[in-house]
């Protein structure tokens, strides 16, 4: 491998993984029907904590606003007026599998072949996740197989506040302004609400929230979320013949009608789009059904909806009586078309794989990150990997030593970017 470059500090690897671990140890699960900002109050907490180290560390400009997000800054270690760099990840994770309650464990050097996990014959094996192969001799962090992890973006935190004190603990490192920003309830599509592009004051900005190493996504799907709103009539079950109307029966029926293999999760791949039902809430008196729609060309969603409506349509023809109340949200586009108008956040990001001596590729990606929100309000921001694997589930894990890189990789693209509006 090429040498690093002579400015390059080495990455605080055990710091790394205490911080990791400190962070998974706080529930920040996001709850979509919470009317709350943050949805759950672990983000708050969390979120506090990130913010005092902040000021520990010796960052300026640290806030912990009102819809717990946090701010801080790491000032320009040379003159100039150079490019400031948005550094983000976020606060919550999914909510579809249990998040509280974290127990982790750090394997130092994995040998290779199944990991048992907890107490029970729960195992992650290489077929689970290829990439294992490729990790040998690598420190992972696992789960005990009850929740998930949290690399889901407690990874992208963890390396993004490893550098930010590697910068400070180290001025002679050269970059420009970094402003960093955790969000919070990126999984449910809000983590961008009420974000300002002009109060980042920043050229480019990056996620980390991407999985392995060596990534630079692109590209995005575009993405709204379809929530239908059955109304029946409900009446006791011994006297029901002819008057009852059940909603939740109707759910079932809407659900049955979509398609299982084609334009679904389970059977799409690639640049493949999908509608997905991820959940029923209710009864018989009404219920309701939301549903994921997602394609990279932004104008199918329409066209996804519209089907759905139809869908509906036929369900009350079978089911007199009963009412649905579409509601189409918004929720992020493509991030490809924004990323244009800036091809150096690209370019750049490349050219820091290159002076590490590393390979990289760019990707497009079946999901959406606070990047894509972002790129659309005004500020380019493309997504980079930091290590994480099987997210969104009980077999999820992290190798530190892909956390460890990702942080390097941000070291050089600060300093490319200083030279770049120095030029």
């Amino acid at each position: 491998m090429t040498p690093l470059t002579p400015s390059l500090p080495p990455i605080d690897k055990a710091r790394l993984i205490e911080r990791f671990l400190q962070y998974v140890a706080i529930g920040t699960a996001s709850d979509p029907n919470s009317q709350q900002t943050p949805s759950t109050p672990g983000q708050l907490v969390l979120g506090e904590l990130l913010a005092r180290q902040l000021k520990q560390l010796g960052a300026e400009d640290v806030q912990h606003d009102a819809q717990g997000r946090v701010w801080g800054t790491i000032p320009a270690t040379i003159p100039g007026q150079l490019p400031t760099i948005l550094l983000n990840a976020h606060l919550d994770t999914s909510p579809e599998a249990p998040g509280d309650g974290v127990n982790a464990r750090v394997i130092e050097s994995y040998s290779g072949g199944p990991i048992g996990l907890g107490q029970g014959n729960l195992s992650l094996t290489p077929q689970d996740c290829s990439e294992l192969d490729q990790m040998i001799g690598s420190s992972l962090i696992v789960t005990d197989g009850t929740t998930l992890l949290g690399g889901d973006d407690k990874a992208g935190i963890a390396v993004i506040m490893e550098v930010a004190q590697t910068w400070i603990e180290r001025p002679y490192l050269p970059h420009g302004p970094i402003r960093i920003l955790f969000t919070c309830d990126e999984e449910i599509g809000k983590g961008a609400h009420g974000f300002d592009p002009r109060q980042a004051g920043a050229t480019v900005g990056y996620t980390l929230d991407g999985g392995g190493e060596g990534t630079i996504d692109e590209e995005t799907f575009s993405a709204d979320l379809a929530i239908a709103q059955l109304r029946g009539i409900n009446i006791h079950p011994s006297i029901a013949k002819g008057k009852m109307v059940n909603a939740v029966r109707a759910a079932s029926l809407l659900v049955s009608m979509l398609p299982v293999d084609w334009l679904s999760p389970e059977s799409s791949d690639g640049r493949q789009g999908f509608v997905h039902p991820y959940e029923i809430r209710g009864s018989v008196a009404e219920a309701t059904v939301s549903i994921l729609l997602r394609d990279f060309d932004t104008p199918t969603l329409q066209h996804y909806a519209k089907r759905l409506e139809q869908l509906g349509e036929v369900v009350q023809w079978r089911m007199p009586g009963l009412s649905i109340e579409w509601t189409i949200r918004k929720q992020y586009r493509n991030m490809a078309d924004g990323l244009r108008r800036l091809p150096e956040s690209i370019q750049l990001a490349k050219e820091a794989f290159g002076i590490l001596g590393r390979p990289c590729r760019t990707e497009s990606i079946r999901g959406g990150t606070d990047g894509a929100a972002f790129t659309e309000l005004g500020l380019p921001t493309p997504n980079l990997s930091c290590g994480q694997h099987m997210i969104h589930s009980v077999k999820e894990f992290v190798c530190v030593d892909q956390m460890v890189r990702a942080a390097e990789h941000l070291v050089v693209l600060a300093e490319r970017w200083s030279q770049h509006g120095a030029s």
